[in-house]
């Protein structure tokens, strides 16, 4: 039997959703507050806008967020594990898939963690969930990508900000994405994007990222073609980890190889403006960047049909790399937002001024490791304070 084919059942993705922050800032006006060409953001790095989170928006509520949008109470009680993948972690030791256990009431008997490796740990995370299906059928997990992506004022990075997160529910029989059994990932000990443990914004060594990026995504996909006998016209799809939607673009054309017909090509290429649409009004999710880009192609694609296989490449800095795919379930539109686009020009355009004091204000604890928090009365749910050094949150009544 061909490798790609041994599958003892299908396990994939069930639902799938997504939150970001009530704020958002206009690139155009950053360019112009910065001196810059507005074109070198909007056509250097494919981006519109991005997504500003306060103080009391972080990735526990932007995740417990996303997956209440998208979970029965009857799943609630299904949920025997929770997976947060973060690189904002808000606890050195408790994790924040605890915290959305809590917050949104998931039966007690659920294993809950939080996995860690840049921007790949989303792809890790499904890894485990599927296995966790695999052994046990009548599970279902939840796995959150959440991240909140922030490198300072005038920083190279910071057009390239942002914040949310994608909750997916990984289950037996899914009826939106069927994961195909053909994964293939790769390690490499570089340092091309790190946070130490002291510092509260990342180093970044840019063009050798765009370098490792570029050269992992060649270097996996050639091993992922070999070990499974797949070619670009077996997918109708691919999508990219977006750090920005340029450099996706860039591999997108490394891909494109001579035995594709223009026709394919235009197909593919169509499709890649369809996942992107999301992530020029969002920004860098971090660990949700990819699944930000397949939510963007499910939503809005028009030539998406059940049954048509889509590949995702994974890269998250430091480094570790994955090809995967998927195949659509018949009937997978009926669990989507159409109206997604609508109610992202919703949100509240920040002055660049108003987005420097809320993205970078800073807890202030008092003696007894205390803070009280307002203004979030647009939130789903909330950091409302921090008591004796306790995070407390709250999902918000409106």
């Amino acid at each position: 039997m061909n490798e790609k084919t041994e599958v003892n059942m299908t396990i994939g993705i069930d639902k799938i959703g997504f939150a970001t922050s009530q704020y958002v800032l206009k690139l155009q006006d950053l360019a112009e507050a910065r001196g810059v060409d507005p074109d070198k953001y909007s056509k250097g790095l494919l981006l519109n806008e991005i997504s500003i989170a306060p103080l009391t928006e972080d990735v526990v509520t932007l995740a417990a967020s996303a997956s209440n949008s998208i979970l029965t109470d009857k799943e609630k009680e299904e949920i025997d594990m929770v997976i947060v993948a973060t690189e904002s972690g808000i606890d050195q030791s408790k994790a924040a898939a605890v915290f959305v256990h809590g917050l949104l009431g998931i039966q007690p008997f659920a294993r809950s963690f939080e996995i860690k490796e840049a921007c790949y740990g989303a792809t890790a995370a499904l890894h485990y969930a599927k296995l966790h299906v695999e052994n046990s059928p009548k599970s279902k997990v939840l796995v959150i990508a959440s991240d909140i992506a922030k490198y300072g004022v005038t920083a190279p990075g910071e057009p390239t900000q942002g914040a949310g997160s994608v909750a997916m529910l990984i289950t037996q029989n899914p009826r939106t994405m069927a994961f195909n059994n053909d994964n293939v990932a790769q390690t490499r000990d570089i340092m091309d994007f790190w946070r130490p443990n002291y510092s509260t914004t990342p180093y970044v060594n840019g063009l050798y990222s765009t370098q490792q990026y570029l050269d992992s995504l060649t270097t996996t996909w050639d091993e992922y073609k070999k070990r499974f006998d797949w070619t670009m016209n077996d997918f109708a799809a691919i999508c990219f980890h977006l750090p920005y939607p340029k450099l996706a673009l860039k591999g997108l054309r490394k891909m494109m190889d001579k035995t594709l017909s223009q026709e394919k090509k235009d197909s593919l290429q169509e499709n890649f403006d369809k996942s992107i649409l999301y992530s020029q009004m969002i920004g860098n999710i971090y660990t949700g960047s990819l699944f930000l880009g397949l939510l963007s192609l499910l939503e809005n694609a028009e030539n998406l049909k059940a049954g048509d296989k889509i590949v995702l490449y994974s890269y998250g800095s430091g480094a570790v790399s994955e090809f995967f795919s998927g195949e659509l379930v018949e009937g997978y539109e009926t669990y989507l937002d159409k109206d997604r686009l609508s109610k992202l020009k919703q949100r509240t355009a920040l002055s660049v001024e108003d987005y420097e004091k809320v993205f970078f204000e800073e807890v202030e604890l008092d003696e007894s490791g205390s803070a009280q928090f307002a203004g979030f009365e647009n939130q789903d749910y909330a950091l409302v304070e921090i008591l004796d050094h306790q995070r407390r949150y709250s999902k918000v009544e409106k």
